[in-house]
Order: C-alpha cells, then sequence, then structure tokens
C-alpha cells in the first residue's frame, strides 16, 4: 500500500524546539552562547535611521539659496533642539527686528543646500529590539543579526491565528473542549492570561478579553464574521500576525465553533497556571509558519519519546485539509492511489481520497492535507 509521511500540528506535552530571533537590519546582538534568556528578555538591538525633516530656510526669511550658510547658528553635525534658533536673517533698514527661523523638529543637523536653500534635519535614530520570545537557552549567535533560542517545552500548534508575539499565564476558562468561551467565562482579573475555551470563542468573549487586558484566547474554532468584526476588516488565511490589536487569538481545529480535541485540551489543562508564549503568526502557502503556544518545562523532567507512527499518512488516518476549498475540514484518508494526478496548474501530484466530516467524500493533493495526531 502507498504511504506517505506529512507533519501535522504539533500538540506535545514534551519537545525541544528552536527559535531564530533575527534583526530586520544589521545592529548587535546583546548575548552569548549558552546564556539563559527569558522570553521578553531584548537578545539583539538595531538602530533605524531617523526621519529626515526639511525646513525651507530661505523660503522662510525671504533670500538667495547661496545666502543661507551664512545666516545659520549651526554647523553639519550639530544636535538640533526643538525651538531653537537655527537661522537669523539681517535687520532692514538698521532697525526692523531681523527675522528668524526655529527647528520644528529634534534631531542632527544632516546637510543644507546652497541650491534650494532647505536645511536637511535627521531626527534621532529608532531602536528596533528583538526579544527571545520563548524561555530557554542561546544555542547559537548570528553576528550583528540575531540569536537562535532553544527550549524544552510543551507546544501546541493551531490552524489559524491573529496577532503577533505575547506572553502570558495560561487559564483554562471552560469545563470541557465542546464548550465556547463566552463573555461571561471571562473574569476581572484575567488581565495577562492565556484563556483557554472550548469549541469556539463569541464576540463578546474576544471584545471584553481585548478591554480587560487578556494576552491571548485559544480554542477550537471561531466564526469568520466575529474575527472580522472584531478586526474591523476581512482578512484573509495566506500571512497573519501584524494586525494591530491588543491580543493574540489562537484556533486550533478550524472555522465555526468545533470541539478541540480531547488530547489537546487535556494538555492545556496539565498547563494551568504556567507561564507561555503565544504567537498568532499565520501563514498557509509556501513556508508554513504556524499560530503556537509554547510553555518551558524543567530540564530535569525525563524526555518524553514521540512516536514515529504519528505521521504515517494510511487509510483511515484522520486529517485536516489546510488548503481552500476544504480549509479546516476534518476527515480521514479512504484511498492513497498511486498514480500521479494532473492538475488545472498542469502540475502532477499524488492525491488521495478522504472522507470529510459531512460524509462527502473528496480528493486532494497531498500536499493539501496534514495528520492530526491521535495519541
Amino acid at each position: 500500500m502507498a504511504s506517505a509521511y506529512t507533519p501535522g500540528l504539533t500538540v506535545s506535552a514534551d519537545i525541544v524546539v528552536k527559535r531564530v530571533r533575527r534583526l530586520p537590519i544589521k545592529g548587535e546582538v546583546l548575548v552569548s552562547v549558552g546564556e539563559k534568556v527569558g522570553p521578553q528578555q531584548v537578545v539583539a538591538q538595531a538602530m533605524l535611521p531617523g526621519v529626515l525633516q526639511t525646513i525651507k530656510i530661505a523660503e522662510k526669511l525671504g533670500i538667495e539659496p547661496q545666502d543661507v550658510p551664512s545666516l545659520l547658528k549651526l554647523k553639519i553635525g550639530d544636535a538640533v533642539a526643538k525651538d531653537q534658533l537655527i537661522a537669523e536673517g539681517k535687520k532692514l533698514f538698521g532697525f526692523f527686528k531681523a527675522p528668524t527661523v526655529s527647528s520644528e523638529f529634534v534631531g542632527t543637523l544632516e546637510s543644507i543646500s546652497e541650491v534650494t536653500g532647505n536645511l536637511l534635519i535627521r531626527e534621532p535614530s529608532i531602536p528596533v529590539d528583538v526579544t527571545a520570545y520563548i524561555q530557554g537557552t542561546i544555542k547559537d549567535v548570528m553576528p550583528n543579526e540575531g540569536v537562535v533560542v532553544e527550549t524544552r517545552c510543551a507546544m501546541i500548534q493551531g490552524i489559524f491565528g491573529v496577532g503577533g508575539e505575547r506572553v502570558g499565564t495560561i487559564r483554562v476558562a471552560v469545563a470541557d473542549g465542546g464548550k465556547v468561551l463566552d463573555a461571561s467565562d471571562i473574569l476581572d482579573s484575567d488581565a495577562g492570561k492565556i484563556l483557554i475555551g472550548g469549541s469556539g470563542m463569541t464576540f463578546e468573549a474576544i471584545a471584553k478579553a481585548s478591554k480587560l487586558g487578556v494576552t491571548g484566547i485559544v480554542a477550537g474554532g471561531l466564526k469568520d464574521s466575529d474575527l472580522t468584526k472584531f478586526l474591523g476588516f476581512e482578512i484573509g488565511v495566506a500571512i497573519t500576525g501584524q494586525e494591530q490589536i491588543n491580543l493574540t487569538l489562537m484556533v486550533t481545529e478550524g472555522f465555526g465553533y468545533l470541539g478541540m480535541a480531547e488530547r489537546t485540551f487535556a494538555l492545556f489543562k496539565s498547563l494551568e497556571g504556567k507561564t507561555a508564549s503565544i504567537n498568532g503568526a499565520t501563514q498557509i502557502r509556501a513556508g508554513v509558519i504556524r499560530p503556537e503556544i509554547i510553555s518551558p518545562i524543567a530540564e530535569d523532567v525525563k524526555l518524553a519519546e514521540q512516536s514515529a507512527e504519528t505521521f504515517e499518512l494510511k487509510v483511515g488516518t484522520p486529517i485536516r485539509v489546510i488548503r481552500e476549498p476544504y480549509f479546516g475540514k476534518l476527515g480521514s484518508v479512504t484511498e492513497l492511489p498511486a498514480q500521479l494526478v494532473v492538475l488545472e496548474s498542469g502540475t502532477e501530484v499524488r492525491v488521495l481520497r478522504a472522507k470529510l466530516g459531512d460524509g462527502e467524500e473528496v480528493t486532494v493533493p497531498r500536499a493539501n492535507v496534514e495528520i492530526i495526531a491521535t495519541h
């Protein structure tokens, strides 16, 4: 019988993971190999050049551009304060007050143009910090670029999420994986918490969590209408994580209200009260990125063995489709044809037949599914 190996969502109580933490431009690495770091510790920093601002000196003083340098009170490279006098004209007829120009900006005088009569001030550099994101150990350093952080942890990946990297304390807010998280399940003391729901989260729950300062919410599913209402715009499933919201949302099963897998919910229960890092960033296409929760565990605990059988694709294997038009749907493999199939794009790929939860039998490329671990 034909078989294949396709990685699915990771749901593990004990796994070693590495995360690359890289600066957007060249900068300085602040830690060394072997150093222990916390999730919010800055491990690398760069300085983005400040914005260039223009002051039209010639126009303001009513003079010729070539006369500007002789009237300046500063020279190239000098620091400039807001409202500081930077140029002064000549008195008219010897007794009228001389016109002046003061700076509207804080920064450094970078250049003067005798062609335009303009002065350029560079605002202060903007620091860009990269944190460790997870608690762990610096495994590798990339000089001037960043680091690799390694940690032993419990890790749960989701199928979709929004919102960026955050750190909070896990609280399971519902009794079981089949219950929808509602506003009544959220407490005033939940600021800074990562709340675990069951089959979904209502818009009212998301709104209340945002108002209270909750770090994140994880549930089995989420109605796309509620997500759109919360964000204020429709979002695709290609790339997420940069939304301007104050909490991170992650779903483990798909869109709509879908009961959280028992194994996943049980793992969250075991992590109650523990600190975790959450990231909603999702990329479905090439270079798949999964939303995740990572909670460090004690290094002296014996490493649990992971079964390779979890990842074998065969008849009967439970799967989830990760591409449209069946995105997020659950099912099981019914057939694994050996022959290649030509898609509309002209590409030849291996496919599988699967029976979805609603009884529909479909044919999809094997690369468009992921295996759901059953143990």
